[in-house]
C-alpha cells in the first residue's frame, strides 16, 4: 500500500480502547438483578462491539423487539454511564502509536457509534480529549456506522481529504464505512471482531496485528 494516509481515525471500542471490562460489567449487574452468575469477560468480548444490544443478547439471550428489551438496555446504559472507565485502557501499544502520530504532526481522531454521553466523558478519563483532533460519536451526525456520515464529518473537522485518512476499526461495518467514505480501511486483529466473518473477508485494504504497522503506511508529514 503506497505511504498516502495524512490522519488516522479510530473506532473506539475493540480498536482504540479496551472497553470490554466495564461494558461486561453493566451487563453482568443484569444478570445478578436476575440471580444469575456473571459472565466472564472473555464470553462478552466478541458482543462488545455491537453495545447494549449485542451485550444484552449474549448475556441474557434477549433481543431488540422482546418487552423488555428497552427496559434493561437503559438500565445497562446507566449502570454503565457509572462505571465508565475501572477497567477500560488503551489496548498494547496504542500509547506508542498516538505518541508516534503527534511527533510526526499527523492528526487523529475517532469516529465511533458510541454515544456522546459516553464518548466525551471516556476519552477525558483516558487523558486523551484534548490530543484527539476529532471525536465524532454516534450521535454526532444523523446515521450510524456503516453510513460514512461520520467519517466524512470526521475529515472536513481535520481538513484532511477523506481519500488521505486511515480508519482503523475491528468490525465489518467499520471497513464498510470506511470503504464508502473513500477512506483507507484497516482492520485490526487485537479487536472483538464480532461473530460474523473473519477480518480477511472484509476487503480492508490492510490488516494490522500491531498498532505501531501504522506508521509505515503514513506519508511523512515533515
Amino acid at each position: 500500500m503506497p505511504g498516502s494516509a495524512q490522519a488516522v481515525l479510530f473506532d473506539l471500542d475493540g480498536t482504540l480502547a479496551d472497553t470490554a471490562p466495564d461494558l461486561g460489567r453493566a451487563l453482568n449487574r443484569l444478570r445478578a438483578a436476575r440471580q444469575l452468575p456473571p459472565l466472564p469477560v472473555e464470553h462478552l468480548r466478541p458482543h462488545a462491539s455491537s453495545g447494549a444490544r449485542g451485550l444484552i443478547k449474549a448475556g441474557l439471550d434477549i433481543e431488540r423487539g422482546h418487552p423488555e428489551f428497552d427496559a434493561l438496555r437503559e438500565s445497562f446504559l446507566a449502570h454503565y454511564e457509572r462505571e465508565l472507565c475501572v477497567g477500560t485502557v488503551l489496548f498494547p501499544g496504542m500509547a506508542g502509536l498516538l505518541a508516534a502520530l503527534e511527533s510526526r504532526a499527523v492528526p487523529w481522531g475517532v469516529v465511533t457509534n458510541k454515544a456522546e454521553r459516553f464518548t466525551r466523558p471516556l476519552m477525558q478519563l483516558l487523558g486523551l480529549d484534548r490530543r484527539a483532533a476529532c471525536i465524532v460519536s454516534g450521535d454526532t451526525t444523523p446515521n450510524l456506522k456503516p453510513h460514512p456520515d461520520s467519517l466524512l464529518y470526521a475529515s472536513r473537522s481535520m481538513a484532511v481529504a477523506p481519500e488521505r485518512c486511515l480508519y482503523l476499526g475491528d468490525d465489518l461495518r467499520d471497513v464498510e464505512a470506511a470503504r464508502a467514505a473513500g477512506m483507507i480501511p484497516v482492520a485490526v486483529r487485537w479487536g472483538y471482531l464480532g461473530t460474523g466473518s473473519a477480518p480477511e473477508q472484509w476487503g480492508a485494504d490492510a490488516i494490522i496485528d500491531d498498532p505501531l504497522e501504522i506508521l509505515s503506511l503514513i506519508a511523512s508529514a515533515a
